[in-house]
């Protein structure tokens, strides 16, 4: 699952801090520390839901999932299980 937090804070240098990642940590809250802002977080979702094969659902769109490397990593760890959508269609998610 490191891999899981290396990619995503690969995403977020690359795209919003310009390649500098001084002072990102795990825990960082991207709203607070006004690295991502509320376009940012469309982008992000779009990236994740990519990158991992996942469907963000509006009310999943909460700080508790997406304010951090740390949330987000336990938010994808949690969509490794079948939820109603995806098991309807027949599909797994995997991260």
């Amino acid at each position: 699952m490191k891999e899981t937090k290396e990619t995503i804070r690969k995403y977020i240098v690359e795209n919003f801090l310009f390649g500098e990642d001084e002072g990102l940590k795990d825990d960082t809250s991207l709203l607070e520390k006004k690295i991502i802002d509320s376009t940012g977080i469309l982008e992000l979702v779009a990236f994740l839901e990519k990158e991992f094969s996942i469907r963000i659902r509006d009310d999943e769109l909460v700080p508790e999932n997406l304010d951090s490397i740390d949330n987000m990593h336990h938010y994808l760890s949690g969509k490794k299980t079948p939820s109603a959508d995806c098991c309807s269609a027949g599909a797994w998610v995997s991260i």
